[in-house]
């Protein structure tokens, strides 16, 4: 493999990590890394076994933190809520009260 090619490659495989990053460009991402799969696969089979290993890994990495990050958002909205609810709450309390 000389340096134009493995640098080729590289230059692939950030692309296709820099897809991954959102999960609407996944299906280009697969579509991206599976060119670069087969280049890989022409010279060596086995480092293309164990990059698509490493590629299946990181795309489910990539959708579980979306995920995460998609929970989190909600249970700050919810949070968020909950707090303006009890805010409210104290409000017509102190307004009870003072009426009383």
């Amino acid at each position: 493999m000389t340096q134009s090619s493995s640098q080729n490659l590289t230059s692939q495989l950030k692309k296709c990590l820099s897809l991954a990053q959102d999960t609407a460009t996944h299906a280009e991402a697969n579509q991206a890394f599976e060119q670069l799969r087969a280049s890989v696969e022409v010279e060596n089979p086995l480092a293309a076994e164990l990059l698509e290993l490493l590629w299946q890994d990181a795309i489910a990495g990539r959708r579980s933190a979306a995920f995460w990050q998609q929970m989190s958002e909600v249970e700050k909205d919810l949070s968020d809520r909950m707090m303006e609810n009890l805010s409210n709450l104290r409000r017509n309390y102190l307004r009870l009260m003072q009426e009383q």
